[in-house]
């Protein structure tokens, strides 16, 4: 448990000049420390918590006036300020800012890992101009005086807080609970950090504190509230927590396995994934020692920047309590391996004896860690740029005077404040072949790194590289934050598998995402994608169209392309209409043959036999004329479809008219002295005939004119299909041609209805009547049922009304004439006609 509070300093005189050289030439700077802390040359004073932690840092001389032994100092501003004015004051006598000896003057002091304690430093030591180190968090000044004098080692905050936004956003991490500790630095992260990380996409489930840790009667509220604050984490659904603390957070933090107990929460179910800044060094408690660190397994922490120094581990393998220099070391042996130098403290707390031989390395990693951390890195390199910063001050302003030692520390007092100068501009690049070089505003040029914490049943730990924050990169931020995903250890409830943190599962592709009323903006809702639009990402916002040649599949994940359709020769439909309109024209055929070979008889010849014969061949045409409504498209096939179809079928109607209009004629001119024979003839059943086709050929003329039918795409109808069709592109002239033809059927309806009762052995009115019946009814469903129907099916519905409706002129006019034809010859004679009409 290594816990450094202040370090402070100081060069002696007669040193400056022999560390100055050496600096300038070793390889490995830690035996040369050493040698200067054996001989005296190097001083640092400083504050412990409860033991004095060698693996934390380099070791120095410790001042004896601060050794001390009460656990409920640690983190003090009294104890701060006592420290900082005993730096002022001769030593072994406490008289603030009196000092008449020349001995252990300091000129810098490395301060932390508490940004209290380095703002409480600062109160005093600022006023002197002296320059300060902080390796841990840096407090908030509240002047700027007192900021110039100040050295960062910790790196930009704002680069640290990136990273932790990079990690979450990498994971996808928009879940997650946040814990911080109750203090200055705290309102900066929650009032300026944790907006922009809402900027991105991430919110929170709970924003709770850390109690202070007041070391008095205090105590059990702080534990009480701190229980508190983590059963809301570990009852929460975010499996994510951010963790914004500092060193001494770390004790608190170890208190979750005793609070999930204590509620009877299964620690392996209430298991997070906790992010650390890297303010946060691994500390705790004596009290604490055997606790279980099994809830820190797979944890996620950022560090500052640290490298494996060359010698380092030997030198830790070295220390040992004979050391009586180090006036904290016999404090840490004890309370490291559990022993006592002194007899009458085995006795009275049942401990061994220390022997002094013990090993380092023998502690589990949760008391003493034998690898460089941020934290030692920081301090490693805070001494460096104080001797650096130093001999170039020494070599601009003595490089060539002898003065004597008393001559030069006056010099040195007097000109101490001037060593900030060379401190902002030192640069070098340390033992560990990493350069150290700080920015305009005192803070060091370092990235962070981001470790994963395994920890082993033995309680003993391990937190491996598995990232980094890159200060120096200039790249994409690709290159800026890396992360090895595939090396990390999870939490074991977890199996191994990337913890999710979200408010709800995932909206997989096909839905969307629709907010919930009164919850954070992260948690949502999944509906489905509309009709015809899809989402093909999870978590999407909206679902959108599929480009016009596309349309959503079943589960509306993905766009598949329209396949081409129109009604073709190739597909039952198709097959089935042609055949349909063949049969009838077939049909049609015969019987105009029929009528061809028995022209001469009494029943051809009675109702105009020419008019029979183009009402035929319109027919036929009519069945024909389906034929250009299957295939594919053509501009030709386009122009011929309605136009054709409109002024054949306008004949036959016509052609029904005219008989229909000269039997009333003939009826009308039997009668004495009527002007009507004048008007019965075939000169007027061709000019109906002909003036109707002409009008509609007019019609259609016009049509072809102004706005030609053209092949089209119609991409919209159908939702898995692109029509391929005739587009009339004007709804108005076709409708035109429509209304024509169903205003000749309703004429013709109206006249055969009124002459259906003539008497007349051939009065062919009421078949008439009857086949305009079924002609009016075929084309009036035809219309709404044109306009409900898509695609390739409304090719479809108007060949079956063409077929129905020239099926029934065919079938209501035609059937009686042929049975007396073919089969009753006997009734096709001019007598047996008129014995039939006197009857």
């Amino acid at each position: 448990m290594v816990l450094f509070v202040i370090l402070v300093l100081a060069l002696l005189p007669q040193a400056m000049c022999k560390a100055s050289i050496a600096l300038c030439s070793i390889l490995d700077p830690l035996p040369i420390l050493h040698q200067y802390y054996q001989s005296g040359d190097l001083i640092i004073a400083g504050i412990t918590s409860q033991v004095f932690i060698l693996s934390n840092s380099i070791s120095f001389k410790i001042h004896p006036s601060q050794k001390l032994s009460d656990d409920r100092i640690y983190f003090s501003e009294t104890w701060t300020y006592l420290a900082s004015m005993e730096l002022l004051s001769r030593r072994g006598r406490f008289i603030p800012n009196y000092k008449c000896d020349a001995e252990n003057t300091p000129v810098a002091v490395i301060g932390g890992p508490n940004s209290n304690v380095c703002l409480h430093m600062a109160t005093i030591l600022c006023m002197y101009k002296m320059p300060q180190f902080i390796y841990g968090s840096a407090p908030v000044m509240n002047e700027k005086t007192q900021a110039f004098f100040f050295h960062r080692m910790f790196p930009n905050g704002t680069h640290h807080f990136m990273g932790i936004l990079h990690l979450l956003l990498h994971f996808r991490w928009m879940w997650i609970g946040v814990v911080s500790q109750d203090e200055e630095n705290t309102e900066k992260f929650v009032e300026k950090v944790l907006p922009i990380f809402s900027e991105r996409g991430i919110c929170f489930d709970f924003i709770e504190r850390f109690p202070k840790l007041k070391f008095s009667n205090e105590f059990e509220d702080a534990v009480r509230e701190g229980f508190e604050s983590f059963i809301v984490a570990m009852r929460s659904t975010a499996n994510v927590v951010v963790v914004h603390g500092e060193i001494q957070d770390m004790i608190t933090l170890r208190i979750i396995p005793q609070a999930a107990e204590f509620e009877e929460i299964p620690i392996q179910a209430a298991a997070k994934v906790w992010v650390m800044t890297a303010q946060m060094e691994f500390t705790s408690l004596r009290l604490q020692r055997n606790w279980s660190l099994q809830f820190i397994h797979g944890a996620l922490s950022f560090t500052t920047h640290s490298k494996e120094v060359l010698g380092f581990h030997t030198f830790l393998q070295r220390k040992s309590p004979s050391e009586k220099e180090d006036g904290f070391i016999e404090d840490f042996w004890e309370e490291a391996f559990n022993c006592s130098f002194h007899k009458f403290v085995v006795d009275e707390m049942e401990r061994k004896i220390c022997t002094g031989a013990e090993s380092l390395e023998t502690l589990p990693t949760s008391v003493f860690q034998m690898s460089m951390t941020g934290h030692s890195y920081s301090i490693y390199n805070a001494v460096y740029a104080i001797a650096h910063a130093l001999h170039a001050m020494q070599s601009l302003q003595f490089k060539e005077q002898t003065w004597a030692s008393r001559e030069r520390q006056t010099f040195l007092n007097q000109q101490q404040h001037k060593l900030q100068h060379f401190l902002r501009s030192v640069s070098f690049n340390n033992s560990a072949g990493e350069k150290v070089t700080f920015d305009q505003n005192g803070e060091i040029v370092a990235g962070f790194d981001i470790m994963n914490w395994i920890v082993f049943p033995n309680q003993s730990f391990q937190r491996v590289k598995v990232g980094k924050m890159d200060a120096h990169s200039l790249g994409p931020p690709e290159n800026v934050f890396s992360i090895q995903e595939d090396i990390i250890m999870w939490p074991t409830r977890f199996n191994q598998a990337l913890p999710h943190s979200l408010c709800n599962d995932n909206c997989r592709p096909g839905y969307r995402r629709a907010k919930k009323e009164v919850e954070p903006f992260c948690c949502y809702d999944c509906l489905p994608c509309s009709e015809g639009k899809i989402s093909n990402q999870k978590d999407m916002d909206d679902c959108f169209q599929c480009p016009e040649a596309q349309f959503p599949n079943r589960n509306k994940d993905a766009c598949i392309p329209k396949r081409i359709s129109f009604l073709s020769y190739e597909e039952p439909l198709g097959i089935t209409l042609a055949i349909f309109a063949v049969f009838f024209s077939f049909i049609t055929a015969l019987v105009f043959g029929i009528f061809l070979k028995h022209r001469d008889t009494p029943i051809v010849k009675a109702n105009n036999r020419d008019l029979t014969y183009t009402l035929l061949v319109s027919l036929l045409l009519c069945f024909l004329c389906t034929l250009l409504f299957i295939g594919r498209p053509e501009k030709m096939m386009c122009l011929l479809q309605q136009t054709a179809f409109g002024i054949i079928f306008s004949m036959a109607v016509s052609c029904v008219l005219a008989k229909t209009t000269i039997v009333v004629l003939a009826f009308m001119a039997t009668k004495p002295g009527s002007i009507m024979r004048k008007w019965v003839g075939k000169r007027l059943s061709a000019f109906i005939v002909l003036s109707c086709s002409f009008i509609q050929s007019a019609i259609c003329t016009v049509w072809l004119a102004t706005s030609p039918p053209f092949p089209d795409f119609d991409v919209y109808s159908m939702t898995e299909e692109i029509v391929l069709q005739c587009n009339e592109r004007s709804s108005v002239m076709f409708y035109c041609v429509l209304g024509f033809m169903c205003f000749l059927a309703v004429v013709s309806f109206t006249v055969a209805f009124l002459a259906r009762k003539l008497p007349d052995s051939f009065n062919e009115a009421k078949f008439i009547t009857f086949s305009m019946l079924v002609f009016c009814s075929v084309w009036l469903s035809f219309v709404p049922t044109y306009l409900s129907t898509k695609g390739k099916y409304m090719v479809a519905v108007e060949i079956f009304s063409i077929l129905a409706s020239s099926a029934g002129l065919l079938g209501c006019i035609f059937p009686p004439k042929c049975y007396v034809i073919l089969l009753r010859p006997d009734l096709n004679n001019r007598d047996q006609l008129a014995r039939r009409n006197f009857k």
